[in-house]
């Protein structure tokens, strides 16, 4: 199975990095930028670039070398991936000093940056001189958002492929094939996320996400008072931080399940103390804390996108749109046009300006509690005593 085979509704994209991969090594560029929205899968399509060009057969997907570079594990590939809010500038230092290597056993040293747009000004500088002159065999794969969010030196030095939302049908076929559930609940976990591989991924992996989704965008339904925004700040961010500590913990089971088996360690079998201080480096508590707390803010984030895809319906609903997109909440129908009909449309829009500034407060280290009831509060439908009339939250 070819490694391009992972990569969904990408076809322009893959049809042209194949045949770059293909073609005539000398002029393959060697700065890349990969940009597209979240869940379109930027990484995976820089990896798989990767292996394409380091493969033999450019990407059969089979050999040992496509077999390792997707594992992250072949010496001459080196991804940099992180859970905290910035790359440190001693990390970028350390791929510099990486990519002026010769490679071991492949044609390139080919070097991936995930989320280069978490890197602060004076971490860029560093990697500047590399991206725009790379060693004779370096290749380097930076992968951002948008173009707009790396700097205009970075930018201006790099390839860019552009990748595109994925359409609903072709997430739904790939989690059904990939994580082996029924059609119905693929469709269902690719029409919630939106497009988004990773988040649909997830919901039909964990039933428990699925289930948080579904009481978050109930309750944002259900806003009668500034009792239910409050209780339903706590029940999310209560939720946010269950999630985080069982994605962490679940990794790093398999971080040591993982490191058993490049041991040769049977599951059961006693740590040798020649390792035992590695081992014990494996959920530590300080890190396990670090990474639940990064990963509250991812759960919060994507809490976010669902309270937006209420707004998004009701838009779409008093627009007459909806044999055009179609409804994201299709369970919620019936409370989606109730709230259609009982606000207008300006201040559907209105509540999606309030949900962007929310997000922006917690990307500044805002305080989630205090942020989500303040939002919440706000997204109040308050039922008028006088005729029946309505009027809106602050």
């Amino acid at each position: 199975m070819s490694v391009w085979n992972t990569i969904v509704g990408q076809k322009p994209v893959v049809d042209m990095l194949s045949g770059i991969a293909e073609g005539d090594p000398s002029r393959i560029a060697q700065s890349w930028l990969f940009c597209g929205p979240p869940g379109s899968g930027r990484s995976n399509v820089a990896l798989a670039f990767a292996a394409a060009l380091e493969c033999p057969r450019h990407g059969c997907g089979e050999c040992d070398v496509c077999r390792a570079i997707m594992a992250r594990s072949h010496p001459d590939v080196t991804v940099l991936a992180t859970d905290k809010v910035t790359i440190g500038i001693d990390e970028v230092r350390d791929l510099v000093e990486k990519s002026e290597e010769t490679p071991h056993t492949a044609p390139w040293r080919i070097i991936i940056i995930e989320d280069v747009d978490r890197m602060l000004e004076r971490t860029t500088n560093v990697l500047l001189k590399e991206v725009e002159e790379p060693a004779e065999h370096t290749i380097w794969m930076l992968c951002a958002p948008s173009p707009q969010d790396v700097l205009p030196t970075i930018r201006s030095r790099t390839r860019l492929v552009t990748l595109a939302v994925p359409q609903t049908r072709d997430v739904a076929d790939f989690i059904e094939k990939d994580c082996g559930v029924d059609a119905r609940l693929a469709a269902r976990c690719a029409r919630l996320s939106e497009g988004h591989i990773g988040i649909a991924r997830l919901y039909a992996k964990d039933d428990q996400a699925l289930a948080d989704r579904d009481e978050l965008v109930v309750g944002v339904l259900g806003l009668q008072r500034v009792s239910d925004a409050v209780m339903l700040a706590d029940t999310l961010l209560s939720n946010a931080k269950a999630q985080a500590q069982a994605t962490v913990e679940r990794a790093v089971d398999r971080e040591k399940a993982e490191f058993r088996r490049i041991n040769g360690l049977g599951e059961k079998d006693p740590i040798p103390p020649a390792i035992r201080s590695q081992w014990n480096a494996i959920g530590k508590k300080d890190d396990v804390k670090r990474r639940s707390t990064r990963l509250v803010q991812d759960v919060l984030d994507r809490s976010l996108n669902s309270i937006a895809s209420v707004y998004r319906d009701v838009a779409v609903i008093q627009n007459g749109a909806e044999g055009a997109v179609g409804i994201v909440n299709l369970e919620n129908k019936r409370a989606l046009y109730d709230l259609a009909a009982s606000i207008g449309r300006e201040d559907a829009v209105r509540r999606m300006e309030l949900i962007a500034r929310a997000r922006r407060r917690l990307r500044g280290n805002g305080n989630a509690q205090l942020d989500f009831e303040a939002l919440f509060c706000s997204l109040i439908v308050f039922k008028s005593p006088d005729a029946g009339r309505v009027r809106y939250g602050a």
